[in-house]
């Protein structure tokens, strides 16, 4: 037995890990289970998703593999244990890049498709499955190629399930061209929420990426001052003589190492405001076109190994909330409730959201979404969190599920409308209920 938690620390549980080798082996797991089964990739959910208490956890990592890159197509064919990282070492030098990436490149193919990550640029290409040509599932009544044409109702009900419709063993992918390995990227310090939302919302077909930095510790007049980042991958000719003749490679992965577990309270109000207000004041009040490697632009904390250490013992929550375009007063609110509640945010990201994504249990709709990370600590914590949800729900937005570690159950269904269609879904793939998480048993899923 062995104990897990997520990348929050926060909800450790015993289950029994094993790691299946191929296809094979995970059909014979599921169809002897007789507990609760849940898939995990790289541990990066940050609550419960990847935990079955007294069950079987399936370690996907063994689910390896890259196959050729349709140079005509840009598709490829990875096994789902492979990381998202594994995949750019490979695909980056030969010209292509994953359609949507989240913040980090330490997340498994099986595990994208499971959370249907979304990245800087789902204002214009969505979420990562829409990018998923097909994929293996494997379920406790069998094994099943799936599509977006050939079966929308799998497809679409394992998009954003946390991995409760059954286990992708391998996918089909559509990357995206591109001729170099970096991103020109537009700058812009705004001096409070208004001007930022603003700029966001006005600007967001200008380019393909698009994230703000939000310091939720600020308060009056700069009240959600922010650093907004825009990009698009450059071009060889956007490039100097010195740069376009080197070649095309990923960027490295764990260059700084947190040693030692930090005492709980070393992120604390007092040094979050200090860091925020370095960190706004060393932002160029407007840049353009400034060169940026890609490692540096989508995966900042991936240069930090274990850096979710630096919350101590207690662990981090990262509370994350998407609300329809016409909620940005929603926003506002989460932002002055964190603001003056004594409750510090270390990081705060403010993006876009296109058209809502087809899966059942999608996260993006149309609108705005927030992260906040939270140190766990301090005593009004839960109360600030059970507020937002209220605020959330009421006004017809959600919870990010692959991040959440204590959602009340009351509001998933207003949260996730589709949710019985999941129900039946999995009763048609799972009559006798194998598949189980410990979100799934908190949330009553």
């Amino acid at each position: 037995m062995t104990a897990l938690t997520g990348w929050g620390r926060t909800q450790p549980s015993v289950a029994t890990v094993v790691t299946p080798a191929n296809e094979h082996d995970v059909l014979d797991i599921l169809s002897r289970a007789t507990r609760g089964v849940i898939a995990r990739g790289l541990g990066r959910s940050y609550g419960d998703a990847a935990q079955v208490s007294g069950g079987i956890v399936i370690d996907g990592r063994g689910l390896g593999g890259i196959g050729p890159i349709d140079e005509s197509t840009g598709e490829v064919t990875v096994g789902a244990g492979t990381s998202i990282e594994s995949l750019l070492a490979t695909s980056v030098p030969k010209g292509w890049f994953i359609a949507v990436s989240p913040g980090t490149r330490q997340v498994t193919i099986g595990g994208a498709i499971a959370a249907d990550v979304h990245g800087k640029n789902h204002h214009r290409d969505g979420a990562f499955c829409q990018h998923v040509r097909s994929m293996r599932l494997v379920t406790p009544t069998g094994a099943m190629t799936v599509g977006a044409a050939n079966d929308p109702e799998v497809f679409w009900g394992t998009a954003g399930a946390m991995g409760l419709t059954g286990v992708v063993t391998e996918a089909t992918l559509a990357l995206i061209p591109i001729e170099t390995d970096r991103v020109l990227v537009d700058t812009d310090r705004c001096k409070d929420l208004d001007a930022l939302m603003a700029a966001m919302a006005t600007g967001e077909e200008d380019h393909r990426y698009s994230v703000a930095w939000v310091d939720c510790m600020a308060t009056g007049s700069s009240l959600g001052r922010a650093v907004l980042t825009r990009g698009d991958h450059a071009r060889r000719e956007h490039l100097d003589a010195r740069e376009q003749g080197r070649a095309i490679a990923p960027s490295a992965s764990g260059l700084l190492r947190v040693p030692w577990r930090a005492p709980s309270g070393l992120l604390n109000r007092a040094s979050i405001r200090a860091f925020n207000e370095a960190w706004f004041r060393r932002a160029p009040t407007h840049r353009r076109g400034e060169p940026v490697s890609l490692g540096a632009f989508f995966h900042p904390l991936d240069f930090v190994t274990d850096w979710n250490l630096l919350y101590g013992r207690r662990g981090v929550v990262q509370y994350q909330l998407a609300v329809p375009d016409r909620s940005g007063e929603t926003v506002r609110r989460a932002i002055e409730l964190l603001a003056t509640s004594g409750v510090p945010s270390f990081l705060a990201v403010l993006k876009r959201f296109g058209p809502a994504d087809p899966g059942f249990l999608s996260f993006p709709i149309e609108g705005w979404t927030l992260a906040l990370d939270m140190p766990v600590g301090p005593p009004r914590l839960p109360g600030v969190l059970d507020r937002l949800d209220e605020l959330v729900a009421a006004d017809g937005g959600r919870v990010y599920l692959a991040k959440d570690a204590r959602l009340d159950p009351r509001h998933l269904p207003a949260m996730y409308p589709r949710l019985d269609e999941l129900t039946a879904l999995r009763a048609r793939l799972d009559p006798h209920g194998v598949l189980n998480s410990d979100l799934a048993r908190r949330l009553g899923v």
